[in-house]
């Protein structure tokens, strides 16, 4: 499993703590300093079957610069995702990626029914 996180983040280090006391394994990584390439953002949207703005970290402080929340509604999917693909910090954290499971954002019973 494929586990992007950014460590400072504590939904993050908790979604982390829940892997290790789960005993699953995963590869870490760091979603600022290796952030995801437009290729692997598109293949985890289309596997995840989410809508492509849960990929977005909404709450976060470059999403508001950019005044996303008004923007994205106009953008086209290819620039959607060459947008996340730009700054890790645009992305969703933590992601989970499985073989067959995509899961953005940790929610405990989610993660619990999934893996």
């Amino acid at each position: 499993m494929l586990f992007l996180c950014y460590p400072k983040c504590s939904t993050c280090r908790k979604a982390k703590k829940w892997l290790d006391e789960h005993k699953i394994e995963y590869t870490e990584r760091h979603i600022a300093e290796e952030n995801p390439t437009c290729d692997e953002l598109k293949t985890w949207y289309q596997q995840s079957g989410l809508p492509l703005k849960k990929f977005f970290n909404t709450s976060g402080l470059i999403y508001k610069e950019m005044q996303l929340k008004d923007k994205l509604q106009s953008m086209c999917e290819d620039e959607q995702l060459k947008l996340l693909a730009s700054n890790g910090m645009l992305v969703k954290r933590p992601i989970a990626i499985s073989d067959d499971k995509v899961l953005v954002g940790f929610k405990e019973s989610e993660w619990e029914a999934l893996l």
